[in-house]
């Protein structure tokens, strides 16, 4: 393990001396990326050095009880023996999980778009619910939410909502949230008081920056329309709502939630921006996870991942076959448990399949 350690020092070294290179801070795209970089090296050389220091203790130790000597010293270098022998393993195993190939898209933020699917007004009522459960785990993240579109419900919630996260390592914890949404319940629609089954459909894209991909101008069409719902008198009044449509694809991003013309159609080309690649990812995505067999991001939007079940108050992830009875608290944002199981069943599928990285 020291060995391949060693290699990866020996980039970590290049890398410190190419990020205070005037040429490489001239070139921001290139800047950004070897600080990504960077960033994931430190961490794995802050283990190597623990790893180092853990091994080094456990010689030192070994040769002292050898020697024998002073009992004290002795007492001494076994508990030093037992705290190394024990603290090792555990190291590896996280320096492994480390060595595990980055995925460059879990660094960036996000789009999420939440969408009701059947179930009528209840759908929308929980497509609202999931908006302020991802609120709320936001906020506790730190990440910012902003709202790029929404389409607001009948009797609540939404029809669809469409919202940016920005943050660390925000798409790399989101990414586990894509699928079909169950929800089981009596709606606020229902007087007989029958337990309903409704869906809500999450889609996480990376959010692209604009060296990701490129948009020919002339490949969109640009539509300005007036906003609707909340906002005030101006609402219905100015034409400040951005419509893009991307001639080649059909693909469309529109963004009505801020007053001024100018902000919505940067929003509307950076959803757009966004999803063109997550076009190409998916398509990565399905080769890799038929190469893997993963369940766990596949990328199939149109697989049931899980389903709130408010009468017997669980929640189970389909995926990982996780079941926790602790919806109220779930629903308020304290989803972190899942994403969690999630990433750890994830991390041992990539472990298995990089059994030479080591």
């Amino acid at each position: 393990m020291l060995e391949k350690l060693q290699i990866i020092k020996q980039r970590f070294d290049e890398v410190s001396d190419l990020i205070i290179q005037p040429n490489i801070i001239a070139d921001q795209k290139r800047y950004i990326q070897l600080n990504k970089e960077y960033k994931d090296l430190k961490i794995l050389m802050d283990k190597r050095e623990e790893y180092i220091e853990a091994t080094n203790n456990l010689s030192e130790a070994e040769a002292i009880i050898s020697e024998g000597g002073d009992a004290e010293m002795v007492e001494m270098a076994k508990m030093q023996y037992d705290e190394s022998k024990e603290r090792i393993p555990v190291l590896e195993d996280q320096i492994k999980l480390l060595l595990i190939p980055k995925d460059p898209e879990d660094s960036k933020n996000a789009v999420v778009e939440l969408r009701a699917g059947t179930g009528g007004d209840e759908a929308s009522i929980f497509a609202g619910d999931l908006f302020r459960m991802y609120s709320k785990y936001c906020e506790s993240k730190g990440w910012k939410v902003d709202v790029v579109d929404f389409n607001e419900g009948t009797n609540g919630g939404f029809k669809e909502i469409q919202f940016e996260v920005s943050g660390e390592d925000v798409y790399g914890t989101l990414k586990f949230e894509a699928g079909v949404h169950r929800v089981q319940r009596v709606p606020q629609t229902e007087t007989q008081g029958r337990v309903h089954t409704s869906a809500a459909t999450v889609m996480v894209f990376p959010e692209a920056e604009e060296f990701d991909i490129e948009i020919n101008p002339k490949d969109v069409r640009i539509d300005f329309f007036c906003s609707s719902g909340p906002g005030g008198q101006s609402v219905n009044t100015t034409y400040s709502a951005v419509r893009l449509t991307h001639i080649p694809t059909g693909l469309v991003a529109q963004c009505q939630d801020q007053k001024s013309q100018h902000k919505n159609k940067e929003k509307a080309f950076r959803v757009l921006r966004s999803r063109l690649y997550d076009m190409e990812l998916a398509k990565k995505m399905e080769e890799d996870a038929a190469k893997r067999g993963s369940m766990v991001t596949s990328g199939d939007r149109s697989a049931k991942i899980r389903t709130y079940n408010y009468p017997q108050g669980r929640v189970t992830d389909h995926r990982i076959g996780l079941t926790l009875y602790d919806l109220s608290n779930i629903v308020n944002g304290d989803i972190q448990k899942i994403i969690n199981e999630l990433q750890l069943a994830e991390n041992t599928q990539k472990l298995q399949a990089n059994t030479d990285v080591v």
